[in-house]
């Protein structure tokens, strides 16, 4: 349980800095602030999954209860922040506590001698929300709960000169013919509230204003132990969900079990697994990505093998097996059309299933997918998109103007910040890796593996003659259109933990302890070491200066794995080195861990606030901590 009292959620800087997600196991979710403040675009009690499923859809931003007290006394519980500045209701500074209790959001309210309580759960496998608001003492007051609705794309805005349809029922009312609000003792009364404002936009350096549209209030007397619920859901209006106190008892047994095996880290990881028309699927990251590859392949072993979902996860490497076009892998579709544009993805998958029949035995995986990943060696051996192909040296180049295709991605204005043309570490040592896993594989079927040795053997050779430098560390990049590239970066922790990594039999201590000594932080490593030309420490601003900060220095939880994976290799000691990530839990994406943290202490945390590789990675560690 993650607990926070009246000195956090009365200060809105701390409390705003605090979030929650309830997710529907659709890719949809539920996520606020501490605060009960909306800072974000992406903040609402209902946001809908769409195909892909970060196509979401913004239904139900919040519910604004209201107490009137014995004597008339009306006392406003939310909190707004608007275009003018103005914060106004100021309902945070009346909160006693709030907690995650079991996953779900508790906020406790204290005005004199009452106490109201709201909890907010969703029907795990389909869009519904139930926010159940129960007097714990004091009383018997009036509460009134006003929904303020919406039907937009989660990455706008809509206005109030936008047309929105609603249409009253007898418990509430239908929005936009796509989702439906429900509970007791409506009283139809549609108005605006224009100039919402979401802080943490402005901050991105986008649009941070919308209107919302109050469709009425819902009301009832409310003794000690009674509650007032509000139901909302998508998909079938005609089939209301479970009652509200149903769907929180199944929410937190739920959560419990989960935690009960897999302990907190466990239960982190069940948000980003998803079940999609086409099978499970992995959402990258809330709230704003949907599913990709990359970051699918890289957090696999932690989030279904370490976490007893290797069933679900067959399931979706098979899925993804279907995806491979010309020796890659299909890496995302939120853009709306399917992109093949990195090259390290298909790496990863080729990772993933070696550790996942390593972990489990299963041959039949093996048979099904060996002929599909022997076609991925041939077209690296004979080039795939974007430059992407075996050299000479047996080692993979890649390159293509304008296109970053190594996990350091990010572009600004058609160009890219990292492009890392010609021979990443991190894609040989993938490369290199995945050779000796699929020769693994044709062993356990019976099949000849000696051309796989034989490929695996020239290109190891080369890594070790053309990577290493003087100073003891590798190179990043070797061959690229200017020559090497030894910034000192993370990746090539790849090389010395990966399990048939080409440096992992001959990394030294002394290695390790020096990238430590230059790239570790309490999160994880930095992305690049502080002393190094271009390094930024802060991951602030708008979406070009963020994008230039993005893999300049910034901090990425999920290298922690690899860090470990190095660690060990070399024979160190790991105690201690999560123990910053782990109190992270409660600092950012409550019970999760972020995406990335400026390289600059006290490395604040940015971009999302719940990423499944920086999840898996941690909760992989920890599994096989000292």
């Amino acid at each position: 349980m993650f607990t926070y009292g009246p000195q956090v959620c009365g200060r809105l800087e701390a409390a705003t800095a605090l979030e929650w997600l309830v997710p529907d196991g659709l890719g949809g979710y539920a996520m606020g602030t501490a605060a009960g403040l909306r800072t974000r675009r992406y903040h609402g009690l209902l946001v809908v999954a769409g195909d892909p499923p970060a196509r979401r859809m913004m239904a139900l931003a919040a519910l604004d209860p209201v107490l009137t007290l014995p004597g008339s006394t009306r006392v406003r519980l939310a909190t707004h922040e608007w275009a003018s500045g103005v914060v106004d209701p100021r309902g945070h500074e009346l909160l006693s506590s709030f907690r995650l209790v079991d996953g779900l959001p508790c906020w406790r309210w204290r005005v004199g001698d009452a106490v109201l309580e709201r909890r907010v759960a969703m029907v795990h496998g389909s869009p519904a929300v139930a926010v159940r608001h129960t007097l714990l003492a004091g009383g018997p007051v009036e509460l009134t709960v006003a929904p303020l609705c919406t039907w937009r794309d989660a990455h706008g805005e809509r206005h109030a000169g936008d047309d929105l349809s609603v249409t009253r029922t007898a418990d509430g009312v239908v929005v936009a013919d796509a989702y439906r609000v429900a509970g007791p003792g409506f009283e139809f009364d549609p108005s605006w509230y224009s100039g919402a404002y979401h802080r943490a936009e402005a901050e991105r350096g986008l649009a941070p204003a919308e209107d919302l549209l109050r469709v009425g209030t819902f009301r009832a007397r409310l003794e000690v132990g009674e509650s007032l619920d509000v139901t909302a859901w998508a998909g079938d209006l005609a089939t209301p969900p479970p009652p509200a106190a149903q769907i929180v008892a199944a929410a937190q047994a739920r959560h419990a079990a989960i935690t009960a095996r897999h302990g907190v880290l466990g239960a982190a990881a069940d948000a980003f697994v998803i079940r999609t028309a086409s099978g499970p699927d992995v959402i990258a990251g809330y709230p704003w990505f949907g599913a990709w590859s990359r970051d699918t392949m890289t957090a696999y072993e932690g989030l279904f093998l370490c976490t007893d979902r290797a069933d679900e996860g067959r399931e979706l490497l098979l899925s993804y097996a279907a995806t491979l076009s010309e020796g890659m892998l299909a890496n995302t579709a939120d853009t709306g059309s399917t992109e093949y544009n990195t090259a390290d993805a298909t790496l990863w998958f080729l990772h993933a299933v070696d550790r996942h029949v390593t972990r489990t035995g299963d041959t039949d995986l093996a048979a099904a997918l060996v002929d599909p990943l022997d076609d991925v060696v041939r077209r690296h051996l004979t080039g795939c998109r974007y430059g992407i192909r075996v050299d000479d040296d047996g080692l993979v180049t890649q390159g293509s103007p304008g296109h970053a295709l190594t996990w350091m991605d990010a572009v600004v204005h058609g160009v890219p910040v990292t492009p890392r043309a010609g021979k990443p570490v991190e894609i040989n040592a993938l490369w290199i890796n995945g050779l000796a896993g699929l020769a693994a594989l044709r062993a356990r079927l019976g099949r000849d593996h000696t051309d796989l040795d034989a490929l695996r053997a020239r290109a190891t050779d080369a890594f070790r003659r053309r990577f290493p430098t003087p100073a003891g560390w590798l190179l990043d990049t070797v061959d690229g259109p200017e020559g090497s590239d030894a910034l000192l970066r993370p990746n090539q922790l790849l090389a010395y933990g990966l399990p048939y990594g080409p440096m992992r039999d001959s990394v030294s201590a002394a290695t390790v302890r020096a990238l430590g000594q230059a790239l570790l932080t309490p999160l994880g490593p930095r992305s690049l070491a502080p002393a190094s030309p271009g390094y930024r420490g802060r991951h602030r601003g708008g979406p070009a200066e963020r994008d230039r900060a993005y893999h300049e220095g910034t901090v990425w939880p999920w290298l922690i794995g690899p860090y470990v994976d190095a660690a060990r290799a070399a024979g160190l000691p790991t105690s201690g080195l999560l123990d910053g990530l782990m109190a992270h839990l409660g600092e950012a994406g409550i019970g999760s861990v972020s995406e990335t943290a400026d390289g600059d202490a006290p490395h604040a945390p940015t971009g999302c606030p719940f990423q499944a590789w920086s999840v898996a990675e941690l909760l992989r560690a920890w599994q096989a901590a000292d």
